[in-house]
């Protein structure tokens, strides 16, 4: 992938991610797109009002098998766990077939923390850092908000 196109789909993962900023309660408001392996876009999401669905499960289940070998834009780490059961979206990102992971930031979350080792352990190819400064300016309240470990 080239770095404009990575650029491109990061700014409308954030554009996703403000649409619902300050909606979804103790949950931040995260930004997803998925493109096919050719590169098009098959998924969208951002975090449900009140904090669910998260972004990465409605836009695999939009993105459907489209999905496979193709690239995920993530505004914030996918989670390793759920702090209310069912699947983690690191866990549907790599059931899902995606070969990459472009990510802003990682989630400070005890809970949410883990999920970028779990999908690099799964041999997706992961790249964090990406517009990290939006992301401190939009996830500065959260990250405020989660308690030090």
């Amino acid at each position: 992938m080239s770095r404009r196109r990575d650029r491109r789909m990061m700014g409308r993962a954030f554009a996703l991610a403000r649409l619902n900023h300050g909606l979804t309660g103790v949950n931040p408001s995260v930004g997803c797109v998925i493109l096919d392996r050719d590169g098009h876009i098959v998924g969208e999401g951002v975090t449900g009002v009140g904090g669910r669905p998260h972004a990465e499960e409605i836009a695999l289940d939009i993105a459907g098998s489209a999905a496979q070998g193709g690239t995920a834009y993530v505004t914030l780490e996918p989670c390793r766990e759920r702090s209310q059961g069912g699947k983690s979206c690191s866990l549907r990102l790599q059931e899902a077939g995606i070969a990459r992971v472009v990510c802003s930031v990682l989630d400070p979350h005890p809970v949410a923390n883990g999920g970028i080792l779990r999908l690099r352990d799964a041999g997706i190819d992961v790249m964090v850092g990406y517009r990290r400064r939006d992301a401190a300016r939009l996830y500065a309240e959260f990250f405020a908000s989660v308690p030090a470990s």
